[in-house]
């Protein structure tokens, strides 16, 4: 055995609520265990599974009873602290037009690799944890994933869909080859076009300050600004160990402009973002 994780990350929201669950597989050299998170607006759980209660088939996870793809999410858990159970149905998923990672995806020995399945697709259905009802009617969901053996040590992540699009966008500090540089990937699905946002495109970093990112590449600027947020604690790999302790804003305010051509495309502030801010310089 070696030190590996596989992971996806699946969000649901509506106006009102936000529901993220996190299945996973992650491998030591002395054992190989499963999970599964589950991230509200208000909570987060993380329960552990056999090695032996994960497979996966095709485009579907199964750990235990729970079931995780792209027709939609089952869940049956029941812990001392937790008992989540509902059905939510996919619509059709709407994926990258290539690998989010470009010419990274053929780099061996990455310490962490970014999928996106879908950029936005519609959900339905309802779920009950610990006895509070999520109802998902004209909801929208998001689902991408990870492979390696860790997290970044620093990086920034955000995900919202919003009217009229979707957006993602992942800054981190890469090490390889024995340097370390910053690296980002991500999309803006607006009005039906899909832009894309990469190192490997030639995105650069002009400014990280005070919970704010700006992004530039060529005519493209992509700003992100955390205003406020409502952290809760999840598990992420260290060296294929859950045994990190990141803070998600499932729901949050933030505030989020692009621009093309010095035209500003759209720019809004939400309290419907989700974030990841774990960069310290």
């Amino acid at each position: 055995m070696y030190n590996s994780f596989y992971g996806w990350y699946l969000k649901c929201q509506s106006d009102s609520q936000t529901l993220a669950v996190i299945p996973a597989v992650h491998t030591t050299r002395n054992k190989r265990t499963c999970s599964v998170q589950v991230i509200t607006d208000d909570d987060a759980w993380a329960v552990t599974f056999a090695a032996d209660s994960y497979r996966r088939t095709g485009r579907n996870i199964f750990i235990g009873e729970n079931r995780f793809g792209e027709k939609g999410i089952y869940l049956a858990i029941r812990t001392p602290q937790l008992t989540v159970r509902g059905k939510l149905d996919f619509g059709p998923l709407l994926p990258l037009k290539y690998d989010i990672m470009g010419p990274f995806a053929l780099v061996p020995f990455m310490e962490c690799r970014h999928s996106v399945w879908s950029m936005r697709h519609s959900v339905r259905g309802n779920v009950s944890i610990n006895g509070q009802k999520y109802s998902f009617q004209n909801a929208w969901g998001y689902w991408e994933g990870d492979r390696g053996r860790s997290f970044p040590k620093e990086y920034i992540w955000t995900q919202c869909c919003f009217s009229g699009g979707s957006l993602m966008l992942s800054v981190a500090d890469i090490p390889m080859a024995g340097i370390h540089f910053t690296g980002m990937i991500g999309f803006i699905l607006w009005q039906g076009k899909e832009y894309r946002i990469a190192t490997y495109l030639g995105a650069r970093v002009v400014r990280i300050r005070n919970k704010m990112v700006r992004i530039k590449q060529g005519n493209l600027e992509l700003e992100v600004r955390l205003l406020k947020a409502a952290d809760r604690p999840l598990k992420a790999p260290a060296k294929g160990d859950m045994i990190r302790t990141i803070h998600e804003s499932a729901s949050c305010q933030a505030f989020y402009r692009f621009r093309k051509d010095g035209c500003t495309l759209f720019a809004f502030e939400t309290d419907r973002a989700s974030f990841e801010f774990e960069y310290f310089s």
